[in-house]
């Protein structure tokens, strides 16, 4: 087990390096950042732009020139941002902060409620309950993250204003403008929305799987042999059935976790939330190279 744990970790050492490569390479062709160096600041001298050059790996040779950033970046000395000199790390210090926590918290939420939704629907196959839950899966599945994000805004704030005389949820950012410190509640309010756009695919995929999932171990010979030594049904099912029904549902876990990255970057950009995703798209759009 270790040796194979070993030989994996070993294999992604390569991947990883192609994959910074191309993406270092995509950024290059994509915009040219020393000239969005030069746009930013019309008073530079020639020894700041080839310490900008030094800095972040831009020689002519796309081959050099990335093992210099690869350099710079396993040994810290990371430039600094073309928009007001930032340092990089402290922005993306808090930027990966913001990220994390909402992944987190579509995940939670979307795997709770998607394995119970998932359970309710199996229990009757073909029933009233089945079909409905079946046509929310398919239904959230189905539509893109900016899609029920625009519809959460409208619903949460255009119209509940409407209504109500107030927004129920924020639908930008993690604070309030001009906030300092740290307040979970008003935290968990701002992240309201853009964690149930990320939730509603993980749940409805969930469902859909523990369902299958369920299906093929309760029609099992072994969960036969339960049900004829008369275990009762909810203890078949809780105990046997969703014990093993769980363990092809942990393999594809891993498979997802693209798809919720993908969601991520997408939701962040639509609410403004300060995470990765806005803060990468917002600097490829500048020519940003360094952040």
């Amino acid at each position: 087990m270790f040796r194979f744990i070993l030989r994996r970790v070993a294999w992604s050492i390569p991947t990883l390096l192609i994959v910074t490569f191309l993406v270092y390479v995509a950024l290059r062709v994509g915009t040219d950042p020393v000239e969005s160096y030069k746009r930013s600041n019309a008073r530079l001298t020639p020894e700041k732009i080839r310490q900008y050059i030094d800095s972040n790996g831009l020689d002519p040779n796309y081959v050099l020139g990335y093992f210099r950033w690869l350099k710079n970046f396993l040994t810290g000395d990371w430039p600094r941002s073309i928009k007001g000199s930032r340092e990089v790390w402290p922005a993306l210090k808090d930027a990966m902060a913001n990220t994390l926590r909402l992944g987190i918290a579509a995940t939670v939420v979307g795997v709770i409620f998607g394995l119970i939704l998932g359970l309710v629907a199996v229990l009757r196959p073909g029933g009233r309950r089945d079909v409905l839950i079946n046509s929310g899966a398919f239904l959230g599945i189905s539509i893109p993250p900016y899609i029920s994000a625009v519809l959460l805004q409208l619903l949460f704030a255009v119209y509940w204003q409407r209504w109500f005389g107030t927004s129920l949820f924020p639908t930008s950012g993690v604070y309030p403008a001009g906030h300092t410190g740290f307040d979970l509640f008003l935290m968990l309010k701002y992240m309201a929305l853009p964690t149930i756009v990320v939730a509603i695919q993980i749940v409805a995929t969930y469902s859909r799987y523990l369902r299958s999932s369920m299906l093929d171990v309760l029609n099992s010979d072994y969960m036969r042999t339960a049900r004829s030594k008369g275990i009762s049904e909810r203890r078949i099912l809780i105990n046997h059935g969703m014990r093993n029904a769980l363990i092809p549902i942990v393999t594809v876990a891993a498979i997802d976790f693209g798809a919720i990255v993908g969601g991520l970057i997408i939701t962040e950009n639509i609410f403004s939330y300060p995470g990765m995703g806005l803060y990468f798209l917002k600097s490829f759009g500048d020519g940003d190279f360094p952040l």
